[in-house]
């Protein structure tokens, strides 16, 4: 079954924004389904700590698919310890050639602090040219009025959410409802 064929899963938007030493990773509560609001208050960024490195991880997409990634992204830093720019790319080589991992429908930002990147099943591991980055259905609305602050004196978490807030006005399947993590580098 395709995307396509899928009845409508919609749904977060996840933003990356790294200033001053400190990066920022936010997400928003929503899950719908087609038109309707499944849940407001889902969390999709969480702080990983394999071998007691400190990892934060935001996920757009299937949540099954993105737990599964995140699982994989552990084990990944358990075998490269403090390497996250390793682990993310072991991770997106295995995600792009594994029939398995081939089939999830997810997207991560991740950062250790000092990197920030996107991973993706394309076999992408991307890291913004500005120092901010989205994805999900809000992410452009979130991007774009992150990067339009990175210029200001205003701190990394403060960006986060005030582009969350214009996503959550903007996109339908973006709430209000934030979750955020701090990471330092």
């Amino acid at each position: 079954m395709s995307a396509d064929d899928f009845p409508g899963w919609h749904g977060t938007t996840i933003i990356g924004v790294k200033k001053n030493g400190k990066v920022v990773i936010a997400g928003d509560g929503q899950v719908s389904l087609g038109q309707t609001v499944l849940k407001g208050t889902a969390k999709k960024v969480r702080r990983l700590s394999p071998g007691g490195f400190d990892v934060v991880a935001g996920f757009a997409g299937s949540t099954a698919d993105a737990f599964t990634l995140l699982e994989r992204l552990e084990a990944k830093l358990e075998a490269n310890p403090g390497q996250l720019p390793r682990a993310a790319v072991e991770l997106a080589k295995d995600w792009r050639t594994d029939k398995y991992l081939q089939k999830l429908e997810a997207m991560l930002i991740v950062s250790d602090g000092k990197h920030l990147m996107v991973i993706t099943g394309a076999g992408d591991v991307l890291e913004p040219e500005h120092d901010v980055t989205a994805i999900g259905s809000g992410g452009n609305y979130a991007l774009a009025a992150a990067r339009g602050m990175m210029g200001s004196e205003t701190d990394a978490e403060t960006i986060a959410r005030s582009a969350m807030a214009i996503a959550a006005d903007i996109c339908v399947y973006t709430n209000n409802k934030i979750t955020l993590e701090q990471i330092s580098g």
